[in-house]
Parts: C-alpha cells; sequence; structure tokens
C-alpha cells in the first residue's frame, strides 16, 4: 500500500517570509508525506533576502522559492490542498479564493520577521522559523489518518496556539 501524500499551502499576505519558511519546513519536515506551497493574496514578487539567507544559514535548500499569488493555486490545474495554513494575520481575514477539495484550514498568525529592521531582524527570522518548525512537528505528529475531521480541526488550531502566536491568533482562542 503506497502512502498517501498531503497537498499543504501556507498563505500569507506578501509571500515573501513565513508562508515561504512554512513550505521550506513543511516539505523538508514532511519528507514526502507531506507537498508544501505557498502563495499570497498580495505577493511582494520576491522572497525576502534574510528569509533566503536564515533559511540557507541553517542548511535548507532555498533554491526555486518565489514570491507567487494564491490565485497560482486557485484554478484548473492547481493542486487539491488538504490542509491550508495562514502564517499571518491580514490574510486570515480576506476573503480566500475557494479552493478545490475542501480543505481543513488553520490560522497559525506568528509576527512578521520583515517588520523587524536593523540589529534585531535576523533574530527575527530565526525566531519565526523556529515557531514554524515547532508547528509542523506538532502538525506531523498526528495521526492523520485515524482522526476525524472535527478532531482534526481542534488540533490544528490548538497548533496555532502555542508559543510564538500572534495577539490577534490568540484572540480567536
Amino acid at each position: 500500500m503506497t502512502a498517501r501524500t498531503y497537498n499543504v499551502l501556507f498563505l500569507c499576505t506578501g509571500n515573501s517570509a513565513r508562508s515561504i519558511i512554512g513550505e521550506v519546513l513543511m516539505n523538508y519536515y514532511g519528507a514526502g508525506r507531506f507537498r508544501a506551497f505557498s502563495a499570497g493574496s498580495h505577493p511582494k514578487g520576491e522572497v525576502h533576502p534574510m528569509a533566503l539567507e536564515a533559511l540557507h544559514g541553517l542548511g535548507f535548500d532555498t533554491s526555486g522559492l518565489r514570491s507567487k499569488s494564491w490565485s497560482e493555486f486557485s484554478g484548473a490545474g492547481a493542486p487539491e490542498f488538504d490542509f491550508i495554513f495562514t502564517v499571518c494575520d491580514n490574510a486570515a481575514g480576506e476573503v480566500c479564493p475557494v479552493w478545490i477539495g475542501h480543505p481543513m484550514t488553520a490560522h497559525w498568525g506568528i509576527e512578521d520577521p520583515a517588520a523587524f529592521e536593523g540589529e534585531g531582524q535576523r533574530q527575527a527570522f530565526i525566531d519565526a522559523i523556529r515557531y514554524l518548525r515547532r508547528r509542523i512537528e506538532l502538525f506531523l505528529e498526528l495521526p492523520l489518518a485515524n482522526l476525524d475531521a472535527l478532531a482534526t480541526a481542534r488540533k490544528l488550531k490548538d497548533i496555532g496556539q502555542i508559543e510564538g502566536t500572534t495577539n490577534k491568533a490568540e484572540a480567536e482562542q
């Protein structure tokens, strides 16, 4: 029996940092069991240089990463997603496209590391990577084949409430 591969989409407004980080980490830690993508409602058009530097510095492959619109994933020929995670509060509040297949969704909001400038910026990116990595690790531990939709939705929401959660995400609790 072949193991199922789940498709995951990370959404953020600009698709230049947090959602890109989510894509990279899920593809790495999901080790073929998960195939991750990222997109933005208003993509910046380029990946933030510090996101690339921080990920590369931690040994992650950053080749081929690009900032893209969520419209790329909502039309004919797009992957059918099993899970969609918003990682910024703005994207969580926007009207999203209708996704094929009715994926499970959750808000995993963390602060935007690109909002930091100067000396603290690199650390902000490292923190964002740490927070998303922990969420992804917890997600990967879920026995998805054995959970019903309601239990899965609750666990996804709980994961979004761990360390590093934005104030808006906490208020949704």
